[in-house]
C-alpha cells in the first residue's frame, strides 16, 4: 500500500506538468518535458524540452520569453579547439513531422538575470513564439542544478 499511495502522489505532482507539456498548439507543435535546471535569484538558468512538429510544413522557434527573467535567448553550444562555448542563434528550426531536442550541451534556451531563485520541485513560465504555431506557453520544472535531464527520464517502472 506504501507503493501504491507514493505512486498516486508522484502522479498528482506531476499531472499538471505532464498535461501542459503533451497538448500541441494550433499549428501542430508540441511541447514535451519542458525542464530547467536550478539557479540562484539574478542568475542564469538553461531550458530544455522538445519540439514536435505534428503539421504538415516546417515550423521555427523565433523567440522565447518568461516574466522570471530579464532576458530569454535561444542559444547552441559549440567547440572552439578545446574549449566549449555558447551562442546566440536566430532561430531553431522545426522540420514537418519531425522533432528537435534542446538539452544540455547542444541548443538550449538562456534565462538571464533571473527575478527570483529557481529552486528544484518549483516551476517558472515561459512562452515560445513560433513561425506559424504562434506563441505557446509552458511551465519549465525545474531539476537541480547539475541534472541532465528531467525527472523520470530513461526509467521504467
Amino acid at each position: 500500500m506504501f507503493l501504491t499511495r507514493r505512486a498516486a502522489i508522484a502522479a498528482i505532482a506531476l499531472a499538471p506538468a505532464l498535461a501542459a507539456a503533451q497538448q500541441p498548439s494550433s499549428g501542430g507543435v508540441a511541447v514535451e518535458q519542458p525542464w530547467m535546471r536550478a539557479a540562484i535569484q539574478g542568475g542564469t538558468g538553461g531550458a530544455f524540452l522538445t519540439l514536435r512538429n505534428a503539421g504538415t510544413g516546417p515550423d521555427r522557434l523565433l523567440s522565447a520569453s518568461s516574466p522570471a527573467a530579464r532576458a530569454v535567448e535561444l542559444h547552441t553550444t559549440v567547440r572552439d579547439g578545446d574549449v566549449m562555448r555558447m551562442q546566440p542563434v536566430q532561430a531553431v528550426e522545426v522540420p514537418a513531422g519531425g522533432s528537435v531536442t534542446l538539452r544540455p550541451g547542444g541548443m538550449h534556451i538562456m534565462l538571464i538575470g533571473l527575478a527570483e531563485a529557481a529552486r528544484p520541485g518549483a516551476t517558472v513560465p515561459l512562452t515560445l513564439q513560433f513561425e506559424r504555431a504562434g506563441a505557446v506557453s509552458v511551465q519549465l520544472a525545474v531539476q537541480a542544478a547539475g541534472a541532465s535531464g528531467p525527472v523520470g527520464q530513461g526509467h521504467r517502472h
